[in-house]
């Protein structure tokens, strides 16, 4: 029930590109960066009449923007993605060390900088916590981290720098529409915003429509460890990587919420307890197609049902992977070609 992809497909690189082909026909706002600012821009589209000044409201506080923000940089794993999507080239994001290319990026992503024909921002690894010295050597005016993992201290750290955009309620649960609504807030481009939004709605819309066993399929997008086969983890709704399942019609497995404690986005319940988490499709990624196997014929492990009957999907490219944990305007096109088709192979058996 896994197929391997050993490259990344064609597909990402055309329908990555298709959003921001048509935002880079919209009027050109402010340019900046490089030698040659024409052919390096940093943003591609204009703002809204009366944008500024504006203030947002998030989990650390609240944050007023006088005015258009020229030099932007992002924390978490999908602003930069959101900025992009509205025509904004970021000047520094996070680099993406799991899940993403060699160069720290993803090929959506770079396909659209491309396309925009900006420079790619700088890269920073947050593998122990926002890189604050790193981001404030760029000089941004805008920090935004809407779906990031930013400590209070963090956040005051990061707004003597620029202000920041904090994520609405808890860390790294933010999904995509509510990421892209504070972005576009944030930015001075609502309206594109909800341009977007309608867009990719659509894409999903279409998505869903082209397979109706979606619809009402109960589900467990879970994590699996070969290296650690004593336990089963879940995702909770509210995770990025379910919400975008659900948006294509998927339901709830009962065994989710059990698992669950409030307020949180992951769970775990003992390997003993396999056999009664029923589902009709069991999700999850692994390090290796070789986890697998492994997975399978584990003596626990193996009689969850859903792997029990083969109706699970364990996703080993990590692209893939990053795709359906992060969806941004410029990833579902990615999700609805390169993961989702296999997320219907797995129900259907």
């Amino acid at each position: 029930m896994k197929r391997s992809l050993a490259a990344p497909t064609a597909t990402k690189l055309a329908a990555a590109t298709v959003l921001v082909a048509a935002l880079t026909g919209c009027s050109t706002g402010s340019t900046s960066g490089g030698t040659d600012a024409a052919s390096e821009p940093t943003s591609t589209t204009s703002v809204d009449p009366d944008a500024f000044p504006v203030t947002i409201e998030h989990a650390l506080g609240e944050t007023t923007i006088e005015s258009e923000p020229t030099r932007v940089a992002t924390l978490g794993w999908t602003d930069h993605d959101h900025a992009l999507a509205l025509g904004v080239v970021p000047v520094g994001a996070t680099k993406i060390t799991w899940g993403g290319n060699e160069g720290g990026s993803t090929d959506w992503f770079d396909a659209a900088i491309e396309e925009a024909g900006a420079e790619a921002p700088v890269r920073y690894d947050d593998a122990d916590g926002a890189p604050i010295d790193e981001v404030a050597e760029l000089a941004p005016d805008l920090i935004l981290a809407t779906n990031s993992g930013i400590t209070e201290d963090e956040y005051a750290k990061l707004s003597k720098i620029a202000p920041v955009v904090a994520y609405p309620e808890a860390p790294w649960t933010t999904d995509w529409q509510t990421s892209l609504e504070m972005v576009g807030q944030a930015l001075g481009r609502t309206a594109l915003a909800d341009e977007v939004a309608t867009d990719t709605e659509a894409t999903i819309t279409e998505a869903a429509e082209a397979n109706p066993e979606l619809e009402g399929a109960e589900l467990i997008y879970g994590y699996l460890a070969a290296t650690d086969l004593s336990t089963v983890g879940m995702y909770a709704p509210e995770d990025p990587r379910v919400s975008i399942l659900r948006d294509f019609g998927m339901v709830d497995a009962p065994a989710v919420a059990e698992a669950i404690k409030p307020g949180e986005f992951y769970g775990t319940v003992s390997a003993e307890q396999a056999s009664e988490l029923d589902s009709d499709v069991f999700v999850t990624w692994v390090e290796s197609p070789d986890d697998v196997e492994t997975i399978e014929k584990d003596k626990l492990l193996g009689q969850i049902p859903a792997i029990a009957e083969g109706n699970w999907y364990a996703e080993s490219d990590k692209q893939d992977a990053m795709a359906s944990t992060n969806p941004t305007p410029l990833s579902i096109p990615v999700i609805v070609s390169d993961f989702l088709p296999s997320v219907v192979e797995a129900l259907e058996g």
